[in-house]
């Protein structure tokens, strides 16, 4: 019997789990273990990143040494210099990868990406760069083509801007996976529940943000976008409820939105709510989504927001399009303007027909962004870098 491919993913450890982590951590757990076997390495303190592993069935590594190497906007205390990491850091990886017996390396982050490229190569393993960010970026543009067997991006959004050399048949694009909760909210409930904690009236339309607190997703203009709902319907008792936490420690940015809500007149109308866990009742208990991104690739909270019969209504810009098809399964807006929001919203508060609509329209396809077709896609494309049939 032929030994299981062993596929090696590595991990920054830390208390922040985002997208990227649960995509690839949940493909790693459901990989079929008669053909492939997980390896998953967490580099320093383990956190959050490691628990969530093992909660999915995984069995991490955890090292201290050498230390990642990373790109400047994201460098921590105890990150390893460019020369140090070529003369000390690189060599130790490799060894690690030939004493593990890896076959392939599948990184998923800009300081795994540029950490465990070299020593892949070098010790003759595939080398799978899944790209969940800026189609910008300068690994993806003039790292991945030279060193990488294969690159995913999660959507045709983030397939390289400018490669320094084209990469023709060994680009995929890989949806981010999503399986359908097997209990579905009750909306209603959810929602008078919402208010309750918020302490909205009975009556209220509470809108949602959810995710990370940081520039690409915008909830600065989350919150210049209900300051504009509320001037176009003044009628209406709106609220904004921001669900999400700082990337870094010390990141002063719930302070700068709550001082910001303060100069726009609707501080006791914009609530942060931190990170929450199961998002399910909250994501369903909001009137609508409002995804204020720019240049986001691909959002999983989208997808589980149209699966819930959440009404979504989206920066035209990134991914958005192309999950979403103004006016048919959600709404699109100009990315520029944060009143550009109040129109859609007006029609689903006022138009019954429409909201029955678009979240019907919502729920159809989501099949297209299971785990199941990942995984069916992820396993095939290993079997083609190893040149299995």
């Amino acid at each position: 019997m032929t030994a299981a491919v062993r596929v090696l993913f590595p991990f920054a450890g830390g208390d922040l789990v985002g997208g990227s982590h649960q995509s690839a951590l949940r493909l790693a757990a459901g990989l079929d273990r008669r053909r492939f076997e997980p390896v998953v390495l967490v580099h320093g303190e383990g956190g959050k990143v490691a628990r969530f592993a093992t909660q999915n069935g995984l069995d991490p590594i955890r090292v201290d040494r050498p230390g990642i190497i990373a790109p400047r906007y994201s460098r921590r205390p105890g990150d390893a210099s460019a020369p140090g990491y070529l003369l000390t850091g690189v060599p130790r990886l490799a060894r690690l990868l030939r004493r593990w017996k890896i076959d392939i390396v599948h990184t998923n982050d800009g300081r795994m990406h540029l950490t465990w490229a070299l020593p892949a190569r070098l010790a003759g393993c595939r080398l799978i760069w899944h790209h969940r960010g800026d189609p910008g970026a300068a690994g993806v543009n003039r790292v991945a083509p030279l060193l990488a067997h294969r690159v995913v991006t999660v959507s045709d959004f983030s397939r390289p801007a400018r490669p320094i050399r084209p990469l023709g048949d060994r680009l995929r694009v890989i949806r981010s996976p999503f399986d359908t909760p097997t209990d579905q909210p009750d909306r209603a409930a959810c929602a008078q529940a919402l208010r309750a904690r918020i302490g909205a009236a009975p009556g209220a339309v509470v809108l949602g943000y959810f995710g990370a607190l940081n520039e690409r997703k915008r909830p600065d203009h989350f919150v210049r976008a209900i300051a504009a709902i509320r001037s176009a319907l003044p009628g209406r008792d709106i609220h904004g409820a921001i669900f999400g936490r700082p990337e870094r420690d010390g990141d002063p940015v719930e302070q700068d939105l709550r001082a910001l809500a303060q100069s726009l007149g609707i501080a006791d109308r914009i609530h942060l709510m931190g990170h929450v866990s199961p998002v399910e009742p909250v994501l369903a208990g909001v009137f609508a989504l409002l995804v204020t991104a720019r240049g986001e690739p691909f959002g999983r909270t989208l997808i589980e927001a149209m699966h819930l019969g959440t009404p979504v209504i989206a920066t035209r810009h990134g991914g958005n399009p192309e999950a979403i098809e103004d006016g048919r399964n959600g709404f699109l807006v100009d990315p520029d303007d944060p009143a550009a929001f109040a129109a859609p919203l007006a029609r689903l508060l006022d138009e019954p027909g429409v909201t029955a609509h678009i979240t019907a329209a919502a729920r159809t396809g989501l099949d297209r962004y299971s785990t199941a077709e990942h995984l069916r896609r992820v396993q095939a494309l290993y079997d083609e870098v190893l040149e299995r049939t």
